[in-house]
């Protein structure tokens, strides 16, 4: 008779548990998302400097450029431990908004404008380093969960800037200068304190059952939709009611109360569930796990000639017979005779896949991409273009709601900003699990539930389009929501098709296609669609030219061609459907039924 283990053995064990360095994941990114504090900053940079609008545009643009290109923190997250990305993502925060703190407070000269744009691209390129490190790493130990885990890790991103939004007002500093510096040294401190905890974990599907971790996954789905609605009613109260210093610091501990639910998943799993097993969860566990052995081992293999192929698999096979007398490589407890069977279905189901992709012109979609060959690869600048089009014009109207506002004289603005973010948040959360639901029962493409995303602003750019009641409720929630499910959705997807030996590289790379949207839709279709109309105006009123815009025609134009290039996106994501639909149901068809 085995023993109970020790509360010695359970601790270490907590500490090492996959649930708990997701956690920590969750945590780390609560407070890293800070391009969503530019708002909230860009005042005080504007104010202290003597800045126009014009230069605060040209801090924003670097700002984006920071937060966006990661290929940096994407490669070294291949070579490097996780908590060298983490440490070098701090070290940048700090430096860069540090020395962008410094400047402002003149406690140093003032510098030129193109070195306040370096600094502040240094430092929020810092968050893309906790964003690699947490996301490769839950991917990783999720591999049978990616959509989940990537929603609910991008869903309080989102979420990040009301967060810190809350506890510096709890906080009340004199300065508002000092927010910048909360910015500087907040998110690199919470990194510091989970950098040697954020890692891939060998072995992470023996750490608890396929039924324990949708159970986990539901509880905190739960607590990221409470979450939401909380932050969204404190900045519904804060905005029509004057609340005292107090008020707001007892929202701020409950806020942080709300942020602590989710470390209950792993303290029950570890101390209070017995660690025992069905057959069917350890046959689902150790087929999901063999199969991205298998990848991993086929994408080091080009496998072009037919007879290379044969011989590979046979040599998978023997090599597979000979892993059977190891049963402490297998799951623990485990028969020798189905750990057998269930990697001769894994074998199958790889050589299917091989099958199937020689039979496609070559294609190799599934296996392990480099950054080199995912370039040269039509599927990876399908999702890109589309990513480009789409998310793009979700950024655009994100940048642009404060003058969409403006325009159709509603005052509102920072109500309608909170809309955007909660929702942004939702939507993420969201498209990670719908998209799961896609590809578990039916076997499809999440791609899928993103066409349906895309839709979805459309229609929304549209109602706005056309002036109809409410307009700009509308189109914050729906391009909120949107632009939200895009990143889990489409982050997701790229470690399916190709794989995750490269995967911070990759899903980096598809990360530029944001700016690069935002560029052209925002930077150059609505900003002269605006000033034209501006110009007409006054113009016509024969004042002083002021190039401000008034009325809903302002933005009509712009949102109906915003909503053309939404059905553009959808249209090349449905081809991207249909090229890997072979791919999705042989994966979520074959190696799940066993």
């Amino acid at each position: 008779m085995v023993s109970s283990p020790s509360i010695h053995e359970k601790l270490k064990g907590f500490v090492r548990h996959k649930w708990f360095v997701f956690v920590c994941s969750m945590w780390d990114l609560s407070f890293a998302g800070t391009a969503y504090m530019f708002g909230s900053i860009s005042p005080v940079i504007k104010t202290n400097m003597r800045y126009n609008q014009h230069q605060v545009a040209l801090l924003s643009v670097a700002k984006d450029l920071g937060d966006n290109v990661g290929l940096i923190a994407g490669k070294l997250s291949e070579s490097s431990p996780m908590w060298v990305v983490i440490l070098l993502g701090a070290f940048q925060n700090v430096v860069g908004y540090g020395l962008l703190w410094l400047v402002v407070t003149h406690r140093l000269p003032s510098l030129p404008l193109w070195m306040l744009c370096i600094f502040i691209l240094v430092g929020q390129n810092g968050s893309t380093y906790y964003n690699t490190a947490s996301i490769v790493s839950g991917v990783r130990n999720f591999p049978e969960n990616r959509g989940p885990v990537v929603g609910i890790l991008k869903g309080f991103i989102g979420l990040s800037g009301a967060i810190w939004t809350q506890i510096v007002a709890a906080i009340n500093f004199p300065y508002h200068s000092s927010l910048i510096l909360v910015v500087a040294v907040g998110p690199a401190a919470v990194s510091l304190l989970t950098m040697f905890i954020i890692r891939p974990l060998k072995h992470s599907f023996k750490q608890s059952t396929p039924s324990d971790d949708n159970s986990g996954f539901n509880f905190i789905y739960g607590v990221s939709v409470l979450l939401a609605a909380y932050l969204l009613s404190i900045l519904l109260l804060q905005n029509m009611l004057d609340l005292d210093h107090e008020t707001v610091t007892l929202l701020a501990i409950v806020l942080i109360i709300l942020l602590s639910l989710p470390i209950l998943v792993p303290i029950v799993m570890v101390f209070f569930l017995e660690p025992k097993r069905s057959v069917d969860d350890d046959q689902e566990s150790e087929a999901l796990f063999l199969v991205e052995q298998s990848m991993d081992m086929h994408g080091e293999d080009d496998g072009d000639d037919e007879s290379r192929a044969t011989n590979n698999s046979t040599d998978h096979v023997d090599e597979d017979d000979d892993n059977d007398h190891k049963p402490s490589e297998m799951s623990a407890g485990v028969s020798r005779s189905r750990g057998i069977m269930v990697q001769s279905d894994a074998n199958k189901f790889m050589e299917g896949i091989k099958k199937m992709m020689k039979n496609n012109n070559g294609r190799r979609i599934g296996e392990e991409f480099s950054i080199r060959e995912a370039a040269v690869n039509g599927e990876l600048w399908i999702m890109f273009l589309s990513l480009t089009m789409s998310g793009g014009s979700g950024l655009t109207v994100i940048n642009n709601i404060g003058q969409m506002c403006q325009s159709v004289g509603d005052n509102n603005v920072n109500v309608y900003v909170s809309v955007l973010s909660i929702c942004n948040a939702l939507g993420r959360v969201a498209g990670g699990y719908s998209s799961e639901l896609i590809v578990r029962k039916f076997g499809h493409s999440r791609l899928v539930a993103l066409v349906v995303v895309q839709g979805m602003m459309a229609l929304g750019l549209s109602y706005y389009a056309m002036g109809l009641v409410g307009q700009i409720y509308v189109v914050a929630t729906t391009m909120g929501f949107g632009y939200g499910a895009h990143w889990s959705i489409a982050i997701a997807t790229a470690s399916e098709l190709f794989g995750l030996k490269n995967f911070g590289t990759i899903f980096n790379f598809l990360a530029m296609s944001c700016p690069a949207g935002t560029l052209i839709l925002s930077g150059f279709v609505a900003s002269t669609i605006y000033d034209y109309y501006a110009a007409q105006q006054q113009r016509n009123d024969d004042e002083e030219l002021l190039l401000v815009c008034e009325g809903n025609i302002c933005f009509s134009l712009t949102c109906w061609i915003l909503a053309i290039v939404c059905i553009i996106a959808a249209v090349l994501n449905m081809t991207l459907v249909y090229r890997t639909k072979m791919l999705y149901a042989q994966i979520y068809r074959k190696s799940i039924i066993i």
